[in-house]
C-alpha cells in the first residue's frame, strides 16, 4: 500500500493501539506488584488501570473493542485485577492468609455472583420492555408502558462492573498498603450492598404492576388500534440509518392523504423518521407485519427498494406502488425490482420512456405520472441576479454503489470546479454534497475535505460587513423554537417502551407549526451570515430545496438533484465525469439537455457564470421550460392533485379486488376418510 494511503489508517488506529498498549503495561506492573511484592508498583498500576479502564470504557468505548473481540471483555479485565490483588495479599507480610483471605476471597468471589445475577435480571427486563412492533404518535397507554430503569443497571454491564467494584478495589489496594484486611472488608461491604441494591432495584421492574403488555396482548391491542383508525393509505420503508432521508421528504405529501400510515422494519428507523403527525408503525419480524393483512389498509407507498419489501408485497390484499425517493438518469432509477410492484409512479413523460427503453420488464400501463409534488416550496426563476453576488449551488451526488467514476464530480472535478467558482469575486459558494459522500469509496471522502478546505481558506481572504449581534440572536431563536416542535431527543436512559410512551398521540397541528417555524428559520439563517460569505451546508438544515431558492446556478451531477432544480427553471450545468464525450453524454443522459456541460477541469465555469448573469447569452432558458414538463409533468393539475387522485385510484383497485375476491364461492373444506384422515383420490368417496 502506498505511504499516502497508510499514514490516514495510520493515525486512525494509533489512539486504540496506544490505549490497549497503556492496558497491558498496566496489567504487567500490577503482576509484577503482586510476585515480587512491590506494593507501591501493585497499588499505582492497579488504581490506574482501573481509572484508565473506566474512562475508555465511558469516553471512547470503541477503542476496545479489539479486547472484546479476543474475549478479554471488561469483565475479564476486572476479574485478572481483583486475582491479581488477591495474589499480592497472599505475598505481602502481616496478613494471615489462612484467617483473613477466605473471607476476603468469598466476599470478592459473591460480589460477581450479584453482578452475573444483576445481568440476568437485566436480560429479562429487556426482553420484557421489547415489543413485537414499535409505535410513535399513537397513544400506547394500554399497554402498560413505564420509564425505563437506569441505564447503567439495565443496558451496561461494563460500566456498572466497574463503578461498583471501585469501593472493594479501593479498599483492597488500602489493605495491600497498610496489612490491614479491615480496609479490604469495608471496601466489599460497600461494593457489595451497591450491587446487592441494583439487583433489588431492577428487580422491581418484573413486578406484575410494572410489567408492559405481552407478546399476544400487543398484537390484540393492535388489531384493535387499526380496527378503530382505518388506515388507508400506508408507506413502508426500510434502509440503513443514511437513507432516511429517502422517506423523510414524502412526509409532507403521505399527510395530506386519507388516514395515512408510515410502516417501518428497522427499530432505530422510528427515531430517524422527521417530525410528523402521521401514526408510525414498525415490524422487527415479518411474521407481526401480516397483522397488516386484516386491516384496512388499500395502497402502500415505496420510496425505495430493499431486501424486506418483497415480505410486505406478499399480502394481496394491499396494492403496492412505487414512488422512488428521485427520479435521474441513471440506472438505478429503473431497477427490474420495480416490476414486484402494481404500479410505478413517475414525474413526468422522460421517465416513462426511461422504464420502455431499460425493457426491465415494467409494463407501460403499470407507469403512472403523478409529478412531484414535494416541489411546491421551490421557487420560480424570477431572472438573473440583482444583487451584487451571483449565488452558486455546488451539490454533487455520491459515489453510488457500483464504482462507477460518472456517478459522482467530486473525484475527478470537485476542486477544479471550487477554484474556478472561488475565483471569481462575484460568486458566493453554496457547496452541500450528499449525506453519503465517502460511504463507499474513501477518494471521494478525501476529495470532499479538501473542497471544503479551499472554501474556508477562500472565505479567510474575504471581509466585509457581518450582520450584527441581533441577527445572531434570532437564529439562535428560532433554532431553539424548530428544535422544541421537532426534536425527538429523550433522556438518556429512555428505551425503546419509554419513547413509545412519551410519543403517544401528536399534539394538534403540530405540522403546521412545524411548516411556519422552518421557514422563519430559514428566513433568520441566510440572513445571519453576510452575503458575501462561502457556505459549506451540511445536516438536514438548510434543506435541498431551501438552497435552491437562495441560488442563481446549480451545479450537479446526473441525479435526481437536476430535475427537482428544474422546476425552478434557473440555469444548471452537470459535471461530465463518465469519460464520454459531450454528445454521447447529452445523448446517454436526457436530464443534461437543457444545462450546460462541464468538463473535469471545469475550464467552461466563466463562460456559465456570464450566462447566468446577461439572459441573452442564455441559450437554454426555452428549453428548460420544455424539460421541465417533460420531466415534471404539466402543471395543471398540480402535482399535489395528481398524486391524490393517483391513491384513489390505486385504492379503489384494491376495493375491485376484494369485491371479488368476497364473490367468489367458498372453498370447500378437505374431504376426509372415515377415520378422519384426508381420502385420497379414487375411493369411494370420489364415487
Amino acid at each position: 500500500m502506498p505511504l499516502a494511503g497508510l499514514l490516514p489508517r495510520i493515525r486512525t488506529r494509533l489512539p486504540a493501539l496506544c490505549a490497549i498498549s497503556t492496558l497491558f503495561l498496566l496489567f504487567a506492573g500490577q503482576l509484577a506488584g503482586a510476585l515480587l511484592p512491590d506494593v507501591p508498583l501493585l497499588v499505582a498500576s492497579g488504581a490506574a488501570g482501573l481509572a484508565l479502564d473506566a474512562g475508555l470504557l465511558h469516553r471512547r468505548p470503541a477503542l476496545l473493542s479489539a479486547l472484546s473481540r479476543i474475549r478479554l471483555d471488561v469483565t475479564v479485565r476486572q476479574l485478572l485485577r481483583d486475582m491479581l490483588l488477591m495474589v499480592a495479599l497472599l505475598r505481602i507480610d502481616g496478613i494471615d492468609p489462612e484467617r483473613e483471605m477466605p473471607p476476603l476471597l468469598a466476599a470478592s468471589s459473591a460480589f460477581y455472583v450479584l453482578h452475573f445475577a444483576c445481568q440476568a435480571v437485566s436480560l429479562l427486563v429487556r426482553r420484557t420492555r421489547t415489543l413485537p412492533v414499535v409505535t410513535r404518535n399513537i397513544d400506547v397507554r394500554a399497554l402498560n408502558p413505564s420509564v425505563a430503569p437506569p441505564r447503567v443497571l439495565a443496558r451496561r454491564a461494563g460500566h456498572r462492573l466497574l463503578a461498583f467494584s471501585v469501593p472493594a478495589t479501593a479498599g483492597l489496594l488500602v489493605t495491600a498498603c497498610t496489612a490491614q484486611a479491615e480496609w479490604g472488608f469495608v471496601g466489599l461491604a460497600a461494593s457489595l450492598t451497591l450491587i446487592g441494591m441494583g439487583v433489588v432495584r431492577l428487580a422491581t421492574w418484573l413486578l406484575p404492576e410494572n410489567r408492559p403488555a405481552g407478546d399476544a396482548q400487543v398484537m390484540e391491542w393492535l388489531d384493535d388500534w387499526l380496527a378503530e383508525y382505518r388506515p388507508t393509505v400506508a408507506m413502508y420503508f426500510s434502509g440503513g440509518a443514511s437513507s432516511a432521508y429517502q422517506a423523510n421528504m414524502w412526509l409532507s405529501t403521505l399527510s395530506g392523504l386519507e388516514r395515512p400510515l408510515i410502516v417501518l422494519r428497522e427499530r432505530f428507523m422510528v427515531q430517524k423518521i422527521d417530525a410528523t403527525d402521521v401514526p408510525v408503525l414498525c415490524f422487527p419480524k415479518v411474521a407481526t407485519l401480516f397483522a397488516l393483512e386484516n386491516s384496512t389498509l388499500k395502497a402502500m407507498l415505496h420510496p425505495a427498494n430493499s431486501g424486506k419489501t418483497s415480505q410486505v408485497l406478499r399480502i394481496p390484499a394491499i396494492k403496492h406502488a412505487f414512488v422512488n425517493h428521485g427520479e435521474s438518469d441513471k440506472l438505478s432509477s429503473c431497477n427490474p425490482y420495480a416490476k414486484a410492484y402494481d404500479e410505478v409512479w413517475v414525474a413526468g413523460p422522460a421517465a416513462r420512456e426511461r422504464y420502455a427503453l431499460a425493457d426491465v420488464g415494467v409494463e407501460d400501463g403499470d407507469v403512472v405520472e403523478v409529478g412531484r409534488p414535494q416541489l411546491a416550496a421551490i421557487r420560480p426563476h424570477s431572472g438573473p441576479p440583482s444583487g451584487p453576488y451571483t449565488t452558486v449551488l455546488y451539490a454533487p451526488t455520491w459515489e453510488g454503489w457500483d464504482g462507477n467514476p460518472g456517478n459522482t464530480s467530486v473525484v475527478l472535478a470537485g476542486e477544479d470546479i471550487v477554484r474556478r467558482l472561488l475565483a471569481d469575486p462575484r460568486v458566493r459558494l453554496l457547496y452541500k454534497p450528499h449525506p453519503m459522500t465517502g460511504s463507499v469509496d474513501p477518494r471521494a471522502g478525501a476529495a470532499d475535505a479538501r473542497v471544503r478546505a479551499l472554501i474556508r481558506a477562500a472565505n479567510a481572504k474575504r471581509s466585509g460587513t457581518r450582520p450584527g449581534p441581533q441577527a445572531e440572536a434570532e437564529l439562535l431563536r428560532r433554532t431553539v423554537e424548530l428544535d422544541r416542535l421537532t426534536s425527538t431527543a429523550f433522556r438518556g436512559a429512555a428505551d425503546e417502551l419509554e419513547r413509545m410512551m412519551l410519543q403517544g398521540t401528536p399534539d394538534g397541528d403540530r405540522e403546521s407549526r412545524i411548516v411556519r417555524a422552518t421557514a422563519a428559520w430559514e428566513t433568520a439563517y441566510w440572513a445571519s451570515y453576510p452575503e458575501w460569505e462561502h457556505l459549506i451546508v451540511t445536516g438536514p438544515r438548510p434543506a435541498l430545496y431551501a438552497c435552491f431558492n437562495a441560488a442563481d446556478l446549480l451545479i450537479s451531477d446526473v441525479s435526481s438533484v437536476v430535475s427537482d432544480w428544474l422546476s425552478s427553471e434557473k440555469p444548471y450545468a452537470v459535471a461530465n465525469t463518465s469519460g464520454l464525450s459531450e454528445d454521447d453524454f447529452r445523448a446517454a443522459f436526457p436530464t443534461v439537455s437543457a444545462g450546460a456541460v462541464l468538463t473535469p477541469d471545469a475550464a467552461g465555469v466563466p463562460e456559465l457564470l456570464e450566462s447566468v448573469r446577461d439572459p441573452r447569452r442564455d441559450r437554454y432558458a426555452a428549453d428548460r421550460a420544455e424539460l421541465k414538463e417533460r420531466l415534471l409533468g404539466p402543471a395543471d393539475p398540480p402535482s399535489p392533485e395528481r398524486f391524490a387522485s393517483a391513491v384513489r385510484e390505486l385504492c379503489a383497485k384494491s376495493d375491485d379486488r376484494r369485491t371479488r375476491v368476497n364473490a367468489r364461492p367458498a372453498i370447500p373444506a378437505p374431504r376426509t376418510a372415515g377415520d378422519g384422515t384426508p381420502a385420497r383420490r379414487g375411493t369411494a368417496l370420489d364415487a
